[in-house]
């Protein structure tokens, strides 16, 4: 039987051990278990690429080059479409990085740069191969740059960061890979330049088939974890609701205002897209797919927009013109539209086109709890570091 001093003995000893343990958890970093995060994708995740590339080829830079754009974090444009950060800047910060540095542009062979991580993403960037849109008749005003291209770029810095195959396995092994959202301009471009659905559905499989390549492609070379994100709600977006304004009345949601046919087109996307994580998962069962259902996500700002505190939901913040505040020839930043609205985060939409930064940071919550619950090092830091530094930086989280 043990005496009361050796039970005063062990609770002391047992008290100075989970100090040690609570004290190692919260100074921990809060990834865990990632060395580095690689980023593809179009205006959604792009930190800078379409800017620099402008710069290095002496054309007009893109519009998210001048204010408003960055007016709400960095006070400056810094070529991110938004008036702050995007999803992949609160991803990284929640994970214990620094924002991604873009890899196109003078800087691209500054190789030390990306040690941590580069982000490949474009805007206006499409899945499949721009001379093949090209022969649908579908043309991207801003830049030819494909998925495949930017997974080509990745393969072309990756001997840059490690110095043989096996080192470049673990170094990827230990990675994060963003792959997306890209395939939203396929469908985009397809419908602004006035494209049936029917042929625009044709797309979806050959967009899915691309994502699934390029995965197989990282898969090949050693990269084990996956963030996938689907499509968003384009019936919402005040640049398709303008495009098809006058649309017959039953073809919009009664509670959102959002056209109903788009959303579904999202969803058959989102479908599809799932449906082929599935079968990736099936032939890699060690390799984690995390599917990140951001068109659920974002139709619950749609549904109940006073909860996430939002006064305007399908028009655009800076904007001009029409029921949707967005005319499509006039461009926020570009002369005459430098001015947005006053309040940012009352608004879903920045530009007709693109959310505000305020929604972006509802979505991080989204991929990172699909993130903690696929990997098991993530999840065992869910109950004080992770979930902590979260509520800390993000308190709207509510995690």
């Amino acid at each position: 039987m043990a005496t009361s001093s050796s039970c005063s003995s062990l609770k002391q000893h047992f008290l100075v051990f989970l100090i040690v343990i609570i004290s190692s958890i919260i100074n921990s970093p809060v990834n865990g278990c990632f060395t580095s995060i690689f980023s593809f994708g179009d205006s959604l995740t792009d930190t800078g690429n379409l800017l620099q590339i402008s710069l290095s080829d002496s054309t007009k830079p893109p519009h998210s080059a001048f204010l408003p754009y960055g007016r709400t974090f960095f006070h400056h444009p810094t070529g991110r479409f938004c008036d702050g950060r995007l999803v992949i800047d609160f991803l990284a910060e929640a994970l214990g990085f620094s924002f991604l540095p873009p890899f196109y542009g003078p800087q691209s062979g500054k190789w030390e740069k990306f040690q941590k991580g580069a982000n490949f993403a474009v805007a206006s960037a499409t899945a499949l191969n721009s001379s093949f849109l090209a022969e649908q008749g579908i043309h991207s005003v801003s830049t030819n740059i494909s998925l495949g291209v930017e997974v080509n770029s990745f393969k072309h810095l990756l001997p840059s960061l490690c110095s043989s195959s096996s080192n470049c396995k673990e170094l990827l092994r230990n990675s994060l890979i963003v792959m997306g959202e890209i395939g939203g301009n396929d469908y985009n471009h397809a419908f602004m330049q006035g494209k049936h659905i029917e042929n625009i559905r044709k797309l979806v499989p050959l967009v899915v088939d691309i994502i699934s390549s390029s995965i197989n492609e990282l898969i090949e070379l050693g990269a084990v974890t996956f963030l996938v994100p689907g499509n968003f709600p384009i019936g919402c977006s005040p640049s398709l609701l303008t495009k098809f304004h006058g649309s017959e009345k039953d073809q919009y949601d009664p509670l959102t205002g959002c056209l109903t046919w788009l959303n579904q087109f999202s969803q058959h996307h989102n479908e599809l897209l799932r449906k082929e994580l599935e079968n990736i998962r099936n032939l890699h069962p060690q390799i984690n797919i995390i599917y990140v259902d951001y068109y659920k996500a974002a139709m619950r700002f749609y549904h109940s927009p006073k909860q996430f505190g939002f006064k305007e939901t399908l028009k655009a913040c800076c904007g001009i013109g029409g029921l949707y505040n967005y005319d499509p020839l006039i461009y926020c930043g570009y002369p005459p539209l430098k001015q947005s609205c006053n309040d940012p985060s009352s608004y879903i939409s920045w530009d007709g086109i693109h959310y505000t930064e305020v929604v972006n940071k509802w979505l991080v919550h989204t991929a990172f709890e699909e993130l903690m619950s696929t990997i098991p090092s993530l999840g065992s830091l869910r109950p004080s570091s992770t979930v902590n530094k979260l509520r800390i930086l993000y308190p709207m989280f509510g995690v």
